[in-house]
């Protein structure tokens, strides 16, 4: 290698490519199978828990019962954003990363193994609630973690980019949780599947512990964060997450605020179509499952390239673009759902995670750049996972909107609410620091 060479490859924070590259992939394989874990209660309470945890109540009454233990898991998000968030910025982005892939696969294998309401009565359901929160609790320590790793690492000028192999877990671990699921329906008896087949998933995340013994080996810490501990220890000791929320209150809200329509549309278009489609339109599993895998096979491009489009143009401008179009397309989205036809079903859906995707992308930079290193991860993550509790109660209302309205289009305008709550956000969000060169406006 010339010297000319050596130096294009040096940089001033002695991060390698070959470093920069291992730290996106890790965040992509943690964020994947961490998503994975997640996704697969989702699908497992629309399609089966009601009759194995809530069999006494009527087929609505079921349904979102399962739903709510499926809220739980969401309320217990900004539990582990403010736990981890702490420690990450404390002792590290990589150890609480390690942490938070191993109490996930534990929570997740155990629920593929607890008995049923048949099998233990009413402390089922119970148990049911308690790991669900404890999977919420992970990832809500996960996202931050992965996300920083990703940002922190990556070469000047491609935060964006790098940002988004974090983002691209979601669709990757959906897509993984529904193409299981869809394999197991399709290969067992209605019988099987619902007697032993749904467990199957939830045993497979043992895979996370294996994970996370391999970031605790290969994966070095952040540069930031190796710059945020030289500083805090000249200076006085304070508690990260008190320090972001008594200095920079308003950024975690506008980070919440711009993040809303996001998740609640997600969980919309993921959970709540999966029990729409099936019990109100009366179309099968597997044609909803192979629907919705389809438009979260289309966020896998959308979400790089619009996360390298942020790099050029902006966060902002990137994620109001995708505002706008989320919020105008949630109506004809639903006409075409409404039409119980695959094809057009498959069509709503698409256009529906791209336009999502197109602010889903680059939000993971965005965040990272409205606060400063020495409280990234508690900022991040609390202005994450506060709206996880909204996102997680939207398959239920949902179904609640559509129960007392009569129609699908007032879902439609409650994404288009949520959209303009982010344009109104965006429009006031700045970056926490004009020393990191990247257009965060």
């Amino acid at each position: 290698m010339t010297a000319g060479g050596t130096i294009a490859e040096t940089r001033a924070d002695g991060v390698t490519p070959a470093q920069a590259r291992r730290a996106a992939l890790t965040a992509l394989a943690a964020s994947s199978i961490e998503w994975y874990d997640f996704f697969i209660y989702g699908t497992a309470a629309a399609l089966v828990f009601s009759q194995h945890f809530f069999p006494s109540a009527s087929p609505v009454a079921g349904v979102l019962a399962a739903f709510a233990t499926v809220a739980a898991g969401f309320v217990a998000r900004p539990i582990g954003g403010i736990l981890f968030g702490h420690f990450g910025d404390k002792i590290g982005r990589k150890k609480m990363l390690v942490g938070a892939l191993a109490l996930m696969g534990v929570g997740t294998t155990l629920i593929g193994v607890m008995p049923t309401y048949q099998m233990i009565g009413v402390a089922a359901p119970i148990l049911l609630v308690v790991l669900r929160c404890v999977q919420g609790f992970a990832v809500g320590g996960q996202w931050g973690g992965a996300m920083l790793v990703a940002t922190e690492t990556a070469p000047p000028g491609k935060r964006g980019l790098y940002g988004s192999f974090a983002q691209l877990g979601v669709p990757v671990g959906l897509i993984a949780g529904n193409g299981i699921f869809l394999i197991a329906s399709g290969v067992l008896a209605p019988e099987a599947f619902e007697s032993w087949g749904w467990r199957v998933p939830f045993l497979l995340s043992i895979v996370m512990l294996g994970l996370a013994i391999f970031v605790h080996k290969r994966l070095e810490e952040t540069p930031a964060f190796r710059h945020a501990e030289e500083k805090r220890k000249s200076g006085p000791r304070r508690s990260p997450v008190l320090e972001v929320i008594r200095t920079q209150p308003k950024q975690i809200l506008l980070a919440s605020g711009s993040f809303l329509v996001v998740n609640s549309s997600f969980y919309v278009m993921v959970t709540g179509v999966l029990d729409y489609g099936t019990r109100n339109l009366g179309m099968s599993e597997n044609t909803v499952l192979s629907a919705v895998l389809i438009s979260n096979a289309a966020q896998i491009i959308v979400v790089p390239a619009f996360s390298a489009l942020s790099d050029r143009i902006g966060r902002r401008k990137t994620y109001a673009i995708g505002a706008v179009l989320l919020g105008t397309w949630a109506f004809p989205m639903f006409l075409l759902i409404d039409t119980g036809q695959f094809p057009m079903m498959v069509l709503g859906l698409v256009g529906g995670a791209t336009f999502l995707s197109i602010m889903y992308g680059p939000q993971a930079a965005m965040f990272a750049e409205m606060f400063s290193p020495e409280v990234r991860y508690s900022g991040a993550s609390l202005g994450y996972q506060l709206t996880a509790v909204v996102g997680g109660l939207a398959p239920g209302l949902m179904v609640v909107l559509i129960e007392v309205t009569k129609t699908s289009m007032s879902v439609s305008v409650y994404i288009a609410v949520l959209a303009a709550i982010a344009l109104f956000c965006l429009w006031h969000i700045r970056p926490a620091s004009d020393t990191e060169p990247q257009p965060a406006q």
